[in-house]
């Protein structure tokens, strides 16, 4: 007679288990891992890695016997984005030096990022950073306004051609330290009414991360 109240004791724990595993009442930290990387991938949606860390513009022309101000532009004749004219400049009102004049080409122009607020400038970007996995973030809760600092991999996603040869890479140091697999960075994410958004990413300027994130930045809606 005594079997009973154990079985009922027993039941109750398994009821109790079922419960937990549905998700409902358990005391359990939740996984965001998910949210994170959609936060993350969003916020550099719109924000994707160049060539400059400001607007070029373009026509520009180049003392031909300066290398240092040449071999960029070359890079990119040599990738078709750029056409080069010798061209010559008057200097001190006498003299005549042998210059270089790049413009976009046809190829160019369908690679080119035009700045909208400086007619004329603008700049090619390669690509966007992609999460590719959370490696820590610090405790929070689901509460809006919890914050989670956050360290992850990423990679730069979509990167074409030009930005992967070795004459770009060359010129460029920076765009085949991007490419060269993924990378860790840090990031600070912030649960709003409408999801986590990426709310200041330290030291990644030449993607933008380093301006605050507007209202459509890093929406993810649980």
């Amino acid at each position: 007679m005594t079997t009973f109240p154990r079985l009922a004791v027993v039941k109750g724990a398994a009821m109790a288990g079922l419960v937990c595993l549905a998700g409902v009442g358990c005391n359990k930290k939740t996984d965001n891992t998910s949210n994170f990387k959609s936060a993350i991938d969003t916020y550099y949606s719109s924000r994707p890695v160049c060539l400059w860390s400001s607007s070029k513009q373009l026509p520009v022309q180049a003392d031909q016997s300066d290398k240092s101000k040449t071999s960029d532009y070359d890079a990119l004749v040599d990738q078709g984005l750029l056409t080069r004219t010798a061209v010559e400049k008057k200097k001190l009102l006498v003299l005549n030096e042998k210059a270089n004049n790049y413009d976009l080409s046809d190829k160019g122009r369908s690679a080119w990022t035009a700045d909208q607020s400086q007619p004329g400038y603008g700049n090619f970007c390669y690509g966007h950073r992609k999460a590719a996995s959370i490696t820590s973030a610090s405790p929070t809760t689901s509460d809006v306004g919890a914050t989670s600092n956050v360290v992850y991999l990423y990679a730069i996603d979509g990167a074409p051609d030009w930005a992967k040869a070795a004459e770009t890479q060359t010129a460029f140091p920076q765009v085949k330290a991007d490419l060269d697999g993924q990378q860790t960075a840090q990031a600070t994410l912030t649960n709003t009414s409408n999801g986590w958004q990426l709310t200041n990413a330290p030291g990644s300027g030449r993607a933008g991360g380093s301006a605050p994130a507007t209202a459509a930045d890093g929406q993810v809606v649980h």
